[in-house]
């Protein structure tokens, strides 16, 4: 245990939910998923990054993403999720963390995200300048139930493993 703790290891957890739309383009994990409906928000919307992006702040204890990147700033307006997954990783960067590994989970009904995987996984490892084998990303249904299932919305879950360098 003493050694874990040496190695300042830090685990955190995210999670978001946007609501299913109509004239707005659906992007997860920084891919584009041609499909009739988009996720409502102040950005993109992309769950998969937001969610990401909570489990990174959470790991460094840097807050979450509304501190970071309120959606009250209109700079966020419409902006591409990709960026503020750059932005993110320069701040725990200044404050001295790296990224060891990221798992998530995106439970949606419609549409089915199999093809988008791996594209998904590229994006966000190019992004966090890491190797892809250290990011994990799931798509599951809901089984029909609540408002995931009935296809009013998308939630995401990540979890990632930081380092802290003394």
């Amino acid at each position: 245990m003493a050694d874990a703790l040496n190695l300042n290891i830090r685990i955190g957890q995210g999670y978001d939910i946007h609501k299913l739309c109509s004239g707005r383009k659906l992007i997860i994990g920084g891919a584009y998923i041609p499909y009739e409906k988009g996720l409502l928000g102040h950005s993109d919307a992309d769950v998969l990054i937001h969610a990401i992006i909570d489990s990174i702040f959470g790991a460094c204890a840097l807050r979450d993403i509304g501190y970071h990147f309120p959606d009250t700033d209109e700079q966020y307006k419409n902006i591409n999720s990709i960026d503020l997954l750059k932005k993110t990783k320069e701040i725990i960067s200044k404050n001295n963390f790296s990224i060891i590994n990221i798992d998530s989970t995106i439970v949606c009904q419609k549409p089915k995200l199999s093809d988008y995987i791996e594209i998904m996984r590229k994006n966000i490892a190019d992004c966090l300048e890491i190797d892809i084998d250290r990011v994990g990303i799931k798509a599951k249904t809901n089984e029909e139930l609540d408002s995931v299932g009935s296809n009013d919305a998308i939630v995401s879950y990540a979890s990632c493993l930081v380092v802290k360098e003394k």
